[in-house]
């Protein structure tokens, strides 16, 4: 009987879409090239737009933290100040990383091929120190790319741009129904890497609470990368982007490294790479995601979130600071920021961030590790090489959007550079998305389980129809038929 219906179903479907098909002209945007990398081809039929919305909106609560770490590599000693830096008396449901100068930049770095093995090390760091804290067991990743994470796999940039791209693999039923087990014993990370990506050294990191993935339904995961440095074009600046949507919630996460310098008039070097980022950053649809509602750009999502080394500096007397600093008068101090005077000249304009009631982030003696380089109380050592700067802000969080509260917005203490680590701890809220029709699911899964070919090809016709395009057919026909039902059994009674 089950089987009889399935056919049933499909052939139906099938007749629709020929005679839908038959009153459309080919469209550009359904015309795909069998070429392309498998890598990209989606594993899963259920779109956001199989999905009605609950009118319910969860909070969740988000990390985002920047650190420019001075071209060091992470070691085991550096738990204890992530640990610190994290948090995690307070665990939250997603941490969101940026890192600055994860290399040195020198030439080689700038210029040669991308060599991941410090993204590597840092994402292990934070996966033993997120995991380990809560009692989880955490398995080191054996992945080669740069996506350490067992169920988003790498997809390699499909033009010059360097987009990169995160599919969802299927798991098995069974599969998950096991994680799901071992996650409540304790044998499963709590806490899992969505997405990753480096450039040069500007280094994005996100991890979410396995209970938040099992929860929700996180989709669309690309990350994009925009060298804005040298020349124009080499990524010893820029910016690294991670998009994502949970439920019917859009997320943008940027971490950039702006011009240093703080003479007058590199501030507007910033502002010019600002707009750059803006400007360039994309993330473009796959032809089976044309049915998505996908923002293309930064400014099209939901809530978004810009943090890292700014390089924003104070206009201001080196020694006037130093005094302002030493009595802890942040308001005073902040009339001189940067950052505020160019908002209001339109940059990041309509964009918010957090009082600041702590001391500026840079730019600290290594070796005195608690003074600010050029300290005239700090003994003198003409070996170190430090240049005098005066102290600043560099290192900031911003958001925009609505729905986005913040609750905290501190500073670590860690010496490890001459940066300061910053974070923010916000709560979010997210759109919840109801169940999908159940008969579009059952459909969804039929085909995904037939193993289909990526297309249907309406015979004697040049219109070439994805998949994700079928299945929206197959919802609207499923719902026509659930119309007649309801309009037959009303008639009857």
């Amino acid at each position: 009987m089950g089987s009889e219906l399935l056919r049933s179903s499909s052939g139906r479907s099938q007749r629709w879409l020929r005679k839908k098909a038959k009153k459309s002209e080919p469209s550009s945007s359904a015309e795909v090239s069998d070429s392309e990398p498998e890598e990209y081809q989606s594993h899963s039929f259920v779109t956001s737009r199989d999905i009605r919305s609950s009118g319910l909106t969860h909070e969740l609560r988000v990390f985002v933290g920047t650190w420019n770490v001075g071209g060091k590599s992470p070691i085991g000693s550096l738990a204890a100040d992530l640990d610190e830096w994290l948090n995690l008396k307070n665990a939250v449901d997603i941490y969101v990383l940026g890192f600055q100068e994860i290399v040195p930049l020198k030439t080689m770095t700038v210029i040669g091929m991308e060599d991941y093995t410090d993204a590597r090390k840092w994402n292990l760091l934070i996966g033993k120190t997120l995991n380990n804290k809560v009692g989880c067991v955490w398995l080191t990743p054996t992945m080669n790319s740069p996506i350490i994470s067992d169920d988003y796999e790498y997809a390699k940039p499909s033009n010059s741009r360097g987009e990169t791209r995160f599919k969802r693999s299927t798991t098995p039923l069974r599969e998950r129904l096991k994680s799901q087990h071992d996650g409540q014993q304790g044998g499963n990370a709590a806490y899992k890497l969505m997405a990753s990506k480096k450039m040069v050294g500007i280094f994005i990191s996100v991890w979410m609470k396995r209970d938040i993935i099992r929860k929700y339904r996180v989709s669309n995961v690309k990350a994009f990368p925009v060298a804005c440095g040298i020349m124009g074009y080499l990524g010893n600046k820029g910016a690294v982007s991670v998009s994502m949507s949970i439920d019917g919630t859009s997320f943008c996460f940027i971490t950039a490294h702006l011009a240093s310098g703080q003479k007058k008039g590199d501030e507007l070097r910033r502002n010019q790479q600002v707009g750059e980022i803006f400007k360039r950053t994309t993330f473009p649809r796959l032809p089976q995601e044309f049915d998505d509602p996908l923002p293309p750009t930064i400014s099209g999502h939901d809530r978004i979130f810009w943090f890292g080394d700014l390089n924003y500096r104070l206009c201001m007397d080196d020694d006037k600071a130093r005094e302002l600093i030493r009595k802890k008068k942040w308001k005073e101090l902040q009339k001189f920021d940067q950052l505020k005077k160019e908002q209001q000249q339109g940059v990041f304009q309509g964009w918010k961030e957090g009082d600041i009631e702590f001391a500026p982030t840079y730019k600290y003696s290594v070796e005195l590790g608690n003074r600010y380089t050029g300290d005239k109380h700090a003994p003198f050592n003409p070996n170190t090489g430090e240049k005098r700067r005066t102290p600043a802000w560099c290192d900031r969080i911003m958001w925009f959007g609505k729905g986005i509260q913040q609750l905290s917005y501190v500073r670590g203490e860690s010496k490890f550079s001459d940066h300061r680590p910053v974070s923010a701890l916000f709560t979010t809220e997210v759109d919840v998305l109801g169940p999908a029709n159940s008969k579009t699911v059952a459909l969804s899964k039929f085909l995904t389980s037939m193993n289909l070919s990526r297309f249907d090809v309406t015979p004697g016709q040049a219109t070439i129809i994805p998949k994700r395009t079928l299945l929206s057919l197959i919802k609207a026909e499923a719902e026509e038929s659930a119309r007649e039902t309801v309009d037959n059994t009303q008639n009857r009674s």
